[in-house]
């Protein structure tokens, strides 16, 4: 946090160049201003809506806009927005080279006057130029930001006055080619109109006149024809049925009935007279004679009628075909007329407005408020710069600690190790002062109620109240590698069983790194494997060193396999003699996973301590080590989690825990 913070403090005040932001408030009219009253205007008015307001944004933001506000104000030359007449820095100048050698080119490409100058907008537009829209409103913010207030300020008003300027352009353009089209449009229609109205005029003049009411007429003149043909045709069959009758007639018949059948009246009269003896029965022979003569004489006629009115209904049919024809096409051609008519008329009314709007065409924006030229820098926000970096620092450093918390594999407490290995934890070592092996020994002589001398009093309580019946005597210390502290708690636990009067012997068994000596100014060059070969009696060989109460043996360089070593009978003979010479054997060996030694020692051992590294021995080398011993049927008796740091316990929140290494002891 503290480093983010300093790193911010400083590009905030030091590397960060100050940018200063101006803005011109832009107000559009979404009422058409029309000085001619209810003369039409060309374009359509400004729209209201959502997709309108965006419209403008965009216009705004367009790369014509912005390219003339770059000529007006010769932005081409500004180093601010063009790059290419930026010095060059030693960053950015590594860059170059490396994207050259990523691109296989150390040359870099010429650009062009024009790829300059759209390199310039795109850097205007992007780096300056904001636009937005106030809600609910037609009213629009256009800011700038740049290294200069004067800048900022002269570029936004520049903005605005080139966007009401290319608005009124637009305007004065679609009026003048409006004008333009409609002029030539008029002509096309006049000439349109002319050749309509000759069209209907020849072809009235080469045609019969007509008229919907004559026509009319000549309709109702075929429906008369029409109705008195099948009235002669009705007649024409009634004459036809009757004479039938008449030739078909039985002789034996009545007079009455006959003339009955045939309805006619004077037929009637003369049957009945015949009947009545008035007449003799010859009369009635001639007057149904007379009857059939006069039928055939009307059915002549009736026929010859008939074909005269259908000749008639013929012709009359084809005038009124004609005629309709004629008047529908007529009709057709005075309608076409009349459009072409209309359509002139309009178009000749709309060239007569626009000629008018052209010299009084107006903007539908204007600005509202020019722009204040700034005081102060608007970045970098220095508190919100710094704040964010404190907050950003916190959460990198955050996630630093919980990512080494999810990554250790260590052990922090004796409970966390217990419930691990399942095996109890019978010593808990502070970390001594720091210093050579030498100081860390005379530390312990020294300060012996330290709180790390009170820690491994502690374990060697646990160690001999471990088995009351049957104290260990033979007690050999190991780990899983190398500097976990081992041969140290065999030194001091030493020291604290021989402290009780007891007779003790610390045995290196590590053979070949030889620790030990890095403890004590001593100069033997015999140690344990002369006393176990038998060329040195024990008693010759061990030394104590000036302030400890305990006799040391130590390692010899050999060229013997330390595993053959051990494993043999002499080694095993030589532990048994020390146990009748000694009253507790410490043996220091090497690290069990180093190395076979402590797995072929401890059988022979009545305990076995394992040492664990506090926060750095890991579960998977301590699971390893203990598995080692079991494949030899070793049963590890104690751990021992060495070197704690109080402070460390703090930082970790288990301060509480470990707050009895600073109750108790001196320093």
């Amino acid at each position: 946090c503290v480093i983010c913070v300093f790193i911010a403090g400083y590009y905030v005040t030091k590397v960060a160049v100050p940018m200063y932001s101006a803005s011109t408030t832009v107000a559009l009219e979404n009422r058409e201003q029309n000085p001619m009253g209810d003369i039409a205007n060309v374009m359509s008015g400004l729209s209201t809506d959502q997709s309108g307001v965006n419209t403008e944004i965009e216009v705004f933001r367009s790369r014509t806009l912005i390219g003339k506000l770059v000529r007006e104000l010769d932005l081409i030359n500004d180093p601010e927005f063009n790059t290419s007449l930026q010095e060059e820095t030693a960053v950015s100048a590594a860059i170059r080279r490396v994207l050259a050698v990523v691109k296989g080119s150390d040359e870099e490409p010429v650009l062009s006057d024009q790829a300059i100058f759209d390199r310039t907008v795109t850097q205007l537009l992007t780096a300056s130029i904001s636009v937005s829209n106030v809600r609910q409103s037609l009213v629009f913010q256009v800011s700038s930001k740049t290294t200069s207030a004067e800048k900022s300020a002269k570029i936004v008003d520049t903005l605005a006055e080139l966007y009401i300027r290319d608005k009124l352009d637009i305007r004065f353009s679609a009026t003048e080619r409006a004008t333009g089209w409609l002029t030539e449009r008029v002509g096309e229609l006049k000439t349109e109109l002319e050749i309509a109205e000759t069209k209907a005029r020849e072809f009235n003049s080469n045609t019969d006149l007509i008229s919907p009411d004559a026509l009319s007429a000549l309709t109702r003149q075929r429906k008369e024809l029409s109705d008195r043909l099948d009235a002669t045709r009705a007649n024409i069959e009634s004459n036809t049925a009757r004479l039938k009758t008449i030739e078909n007639l039985d002789a034996g018949r009545p007079a009455v009935e006959i003339a009955d059948e045939l309805a006619d009246r004077a037929l009637v009269v003369t049957a009945r007279r015949v009947r009545d003896g008035v007449l003799p029965a010859s009369a009635f022979d001639q007057a149904l004679q007379g009857l059939r003569d006069r039928l055939l004489a009307e059915q002549d006629r009736d026929q010859g009628q008939a074909k005269s009115i259908e000749q008639s209904i013929a012709d009359l049919e084809i005038r009124v075909e004609r005629q309709s024809g004629d008047l529908i096409t007529l009709q057709q051609l005075e309608r076409e007329a009349e459009a072409a008519r209309l359509i002139y008329e309009y178009f000749l009314t709309r060239l007569k407005e626009t000629g008018v709007q052209q010299g009084i065409q107006t903007s539908d924006a204007r600005v509202l408020s020019y722009a204040v030229v700034p005081q102060k820098p608007v970045e970098p926000r220095k508190s919100l710069v710094v704040s964010l970096a404190g907050v950003i620092g916190l959460f990198i450093g955050a996630a630093f600690v919980l990512g080494r918390e999810m990554l250790n594999r260590s052990f922090r407490t004796p409970d966390e190790l217990e419930k691990f290995s399942g095996v109890t934890v019978m010593g808990q070592i502070p970390k001594g002062p720091a210093g050579s092996r030498k100081q860390i020994l005379k530390y312990m002589i020294d300060n012996p109620a330290s709180a790390l001398s009170e820690a491994i009093r502690n374990l060697r309580t646990s160690l001999l109240l471990s088995n009351i019946d049957n104290p260990a005597r033979l007690i050999m210390l190991t780990s899983s590698l190398p500097g976990e502290g081992k041969t140290t708690q065999s030194l001091g636990l030493s020291q604290n069983i021989a402290a009780m009067g007891k007779k003790v012997l610390l045995i290196e068994a590590d053979i070949r790194r030889r620790t030990l000596n890095e403890y004590f100014d001593v100069s033997k060059e015999r140690g344990l494997i002369s006393v176990v070969s038998g060329e040195a009696p024990l008693s010759e060989v061990v030394f104590r060193s000036p302030g400890l109460d305990f006799d040391i043996l130590l390692g010899e360089k050999s060229r013997l396999n330390a595993a053959d070593f051990f494993s043999s009978e002499s080694f095993i003979r030589f532990l048994k003699q020390a146990k009748d010479t000694y009253d507790f054997i410490i043996i220091d060996t090497p690290p069990v996973l180093a190395v076979p030694d402590a797995r072929v020692i401890a059988p022979h051992c009545d305990a076995v301590l394992y040492v664990v590294r506090w926060d750095v021995t890991t579960k998977v080398q301590v699971q390893t080590g203990l598995r080692a011993f079991a494949t030899v049927n070793v049963q590890v008796n104690g751990l021992v989690l060495n070197q704690i740091d109080p402070k460390g316990m703090k930082r970790y929140g288990y301060g509480e825990d470990y707050g009895k290494f600073s109750a108790y002891g001196t320093n």
